[in-house]
């Protein structure tokens, strides 16, 4: 409609942007999706989201080779060629952009880690997503939205923590603080425009399933 924000817009069009140009990005820009993602809420307002912003060549190229062997494992294991919503061409091309992403990973100008600070380190059967990530996963959200607002293409993945040891080695990360996805972010070189989505008639229940 046309009295809609200008909010709606940016989040129907926020395609996911895998193949991205080398050229640098401002770093006042950056900085200002780090701000957005830290309005987002978390839990108990304990306001524990962390940021990582790698753009040093030698720490990208190590990111990139983690990446790189949690994708060759991604794909070895993929057993869905085709979804309901999503034809075999389309998922195809999916997965081409994520090898030319991994090919070219760190020639990418930022790649954002978002970390959560514990008071404590977690568990030995912690696991990214699985019972700690509600307080970063909107700050995520909003770095994408901002990200695309900007006209800057990004997009989350996790297969860089395959090996999750390895990957906070690297960004030497203490013990209390756990990695959760990482986010490429540069100049698309593709464009934005409309993502395919369910019907929401398709997905929404009322009161129970």
């Amino acid at each position: 409609m046309a009295d809609e924000p200008k909010l709606f817009e940016v989040m129907y069009t926020c395609r996911a942007m895998r193949r991205l140009k080398p050229d640098p990005v401002p770093e006042e820009l950056l900085l200002r999706l780090i701000d957005a993602a830290n309005q987002a809420p978390s839990g108990s307002n304990l306001q524990n989201a962390r940021w990582i912003i790698v753009r040093d060549r030698a720490q990208k190229e190590r990111l990139a080779e983690l990446n790189r062997k949690g994708v060759e494992r991604y794909i070895q294991e993929q057993r869905i060629p085709e979804l309901p919503h999503q034809p075999r061409e389309k998922r195809e091309r999916m997965l081409k952009a994520v090898l030319w992403q991994a090919e070219h990973m760190a020639e990418i100008p930022a790649l954002i880690i978002a970390c959560l600070e514990f008071l404590a380190p977690p568990p030995d059967t912690f696991a990214a997503g699985a019972n700690a990530g509600g307080s970063i996963w909107p700050g995520v959200q909003n770095l994408l939205l901002a990200a695309r607002a900007l006209g800057l293409g990004a997009t989350p993945t996790t297969l860089v923590f395959s090996d999750r040891p390895a990957a906070k080695a690297v960004l030497g990360l203490p013990e209390n603080v756990e990695p959760f996805c990482m986010i490429p972010v540069g100049w698309p070189m593709g464009r934005f425009g409309p993502v395919s989505r369910r019907p929401v008639q398709e997905i929404v229940h009322w009161d129970r399933w």
